[in-house]
C-alpha cells in the first residue's frame, strides 16, 4: 500500500475544514496509508517586507527540511506549478507507483508559499487553481482521493 504524506505549514482553524480533512483521510484509508503533519507557520506582521517574507520562508523551510521522509517523490503545492485535470492527476500517481515509489508527499505551505529552496527539491510541482489557502489541505486530499478512485476504475470522478 502506498504511503502518502501531506506536510502543511499552518494549522486549520474552521472546524467544517478540519471535518472535510477528517472525512477524506477515513475515504483514503482504503488506498494509502496516510500522514497528515500540520507544522507551525511564521507569524509576520501585517504589512511583511520581502526580507521579512523570505526570513519565514527560510524558518518554515527549515521546519519542513526535518519532516520530509526519506526517499519518495516530493511534490510541492505552488501557484507556478503545472494544473492537471483529475485524470491527469490520476495517471501522474500511478506513474510515481509504476516507476516504485511507494511513499508520496505533498507539501503545502504557509500564507505566503514554500521556499524557492524546498520548490527546487520537488520532483514535481503542483497548481490548482488560485483559491483561498486555507482549502488547499480539502482540495489536495479530495484530488488524492478522486486519482485513486480513477485508477481503481470507480465512478466516482463521473
Amino acid at each position: 500500500m502506498q504511503k502518502v504524506s501531506v506536510i502543511c505549514v499552518g494549522k486549520l482553524k474552521e472546524k467544517f475544514y478540519a471535518q472535510a480533512t477528517a472525512e477524506y483521510a477515513k475515504r483514503l484509508s482504503r488506498f494509502c496509508k496516510l500522514e497528515i503533519l500540520e507544522l507551525p507557520e511564521s507569524r509576520l506582521s501585517d504589512s511583511p517586507s520581502p526580507a521579512e517574507i523570505s526570513q519565514a520562508l527560510a524558518a518554515e523551510a527549515a521546519l519542513i527540511e526535518a519532516k520530509l521522509p526519506k526517499g519518495g517523490a516530493l511534490i510541492a503545492m505552488c501557484i507556478e506549478g503545472e494544473e492537471l485535470s483529475s485524470p491527469q492527476l490520476a495517471e501522474k500517481m500511478r506513474q510515481f507507483a509504476l516507476s516504485g515509489v511507494s511513499n508520496l508527499t505533498f507539501l503545502i505551505g504557509g500564507s505566503v508559499g514554500l521556499s524557492p529552496a524546498i520548490k527546487a527539491q520537488a520532483d514535481f510541482r503542483l497548481s490548482m487553481s488560485p483559491f483561498p489557502h486555507h482549502l488547499a489541505r480539502v482540495m489536495l486530499l479530495e484530488q488524492i482521493y478522486r486519482a485513486y478512485q480513477i485508477n481503481a476504475g470507480t465512478k466516482y470522478h463521473k
